[in-house]
């Protein structure tokens, strides 16, 4: 059955709110305008509610770190190696996560789910929707949907604290990448040279695959970057090698933002709120969204979750807002932005005729502290109710 949104204050995303309706049928926005009419649809009355698309988390670790299992018994890092392109967070993630129905009461839908920053080359993100299912494979919308890696602190204190190995220093996180990218290359030049033979290639390796997939551009490389430094060394290796690249956290991108934006390079910013608990986040900054969507960077926004758990999505954005973000670009950072960079956003990101029926009903501004996301929608089923 198709169902009608009825008198609500729509935020479309991509162009002006205004009160009015919303057609879903087929697990699609059917129609949206004012004055809709539609016989065979069951009505649902939003007058004086706010509709959102659902929110976007470009950057979490939902269900691979579940809540109240604690971090030791997570599976967001196989820290025993460098070098682990070849896991998949499809094969940790655990549909029952608590945090999951959390979530959807903070209006989020969709995340993208990477493993942690342990090893420079870390492993397979996937994008998921929080549909009602068990079956974790009917709740992936991409897999995989980028290289996770990481430089700066992390691999430093896992391997050269950990294991008295490389990488213990900055300059060895950025060799073991590029090592491993140097091999990849060769094992390309394998194929060819096989396939130019006629020869049926047998070396086959699940490791170099997946850089493979980010030499062909097929997946981005997803690399955890905190410092300015950290950053340029992110960028650098992805000129060298030619692969597309997004930086995680950004935290100091404010400071390099002409670079970041003279190259094109799209970051997923945050947490931009709480304790700086590393010498990384020394200097995190409230004005960072600001700074970034002023000089025209495409930045979503990340909770991070577990570190700021994902319903508190609002909360960040609210926080930002206080700092003199605009309302209007901060939204951007967790709806369209964010689907963009995923590469989703023919699918999700905004209300539009044709896009999928993922959407919130707000009791109120979700800027507004006391807000709630009363309803929530994906692809036209409801998933979350708190009436």
């Amino acid at each position: 059955m198709s169902i009608l949104l009825k008198n609500g204050t729509i935020y479309p995303i991509t162009s002006e709110p205004f009160v009015g309706d919303i057609l879903i049928n087929k697990g699609k926005i059917e129609r949206i305008g004012q004055g809709l009419e539609e016989s065979e649809a069951e009505i649902i009355d939003v007058s004086g509610k706010y509709v959102f698309p659902g929110f976007i988390d470009a950057h979490s670790h939902i269900g691979i770190y579940e809540e109240g299992v604690g971090g030791y018994y997570g599976d967001g890092n196989e820290a025993t190696d460098p070098l682990t392109p070849d896991v998949s967070v499809v094969d940790a993630f655990n549909p029952q996560d608590t945090a999951i129905k959390r979530a959807l009461s903070g209006g989020v839908t969709t995340v993208m789910v990477v493993p942690g920053s342990a090893n420079p080359v870390g492993g397979q993100g996937a994008i998921f929707k929080f549909k009602k299912t068990l079956i974790v494979d009917d709740m992936v919308v991409r897999s995989p949907a980028g290289l996770k890696m990481a430089t700066g602190e992390n691999p430093k204190r896992v391997y050269g604290e950990g294991f008295k190995k490389t990488p213990s220093t900055r300059l060895g996180t950025a060799a073991v990448i590029r090592g491993y990218f140097q091999k990849v290359r060769a094992y390309m030049d394998k194929k060819k040279a096989a396939e130019k033979e006629g020869k049926p290639f047998t070396d086959f390796d699940p490791k170099l695959e997946v850089g493979e997939k980010v030499l062909r551009k097929e997946i981005p490389a997803r690399i955890h970057a905190h410092r300015q430094d950290d950053i340029l060394t992110a960028i650098r290796l992805s000129k060298e090698f030619d692969f597309d690249v997004v930086i995680e956290h950004a935290t100091e991108g404010y400071k390099i933002v002409d670079f970041l934006k003279e190259n094109n390079v799209p970051v997923v910013l945050g947490p931009i709120f709480g304790f700086r608990t590393k010498l990384e986040l020394k200097d995190m900054s409230y004005d960072a969204p600001r700074i970034l969507n002023e000089k025209g960077v495409l930045a979503a926004f990340m909770c991070d979750h577990p570190v700021i758990p994902l319903e508190n999505t609002n909360v960040q954005l609210g926080v930002a807002l206080r700092y003199g973000s605009k309302e209007e670009d901060l939204l951007k950072m967790v709806t369209i932005n964010a689907a963009k960079i995923l590469k989703i956003d023919e699918r999700v990101g905004s209300l539009e005729v044709g896009k999928d029926a993922d959407i919130a009903i707000w009791t109120k501004h979700p800027f507004n502290l006391a807000a709630k996301a009363e309803r929530v929608f994906i692809e036209g089923e409801e998933v979350y109710s708190d009436l």
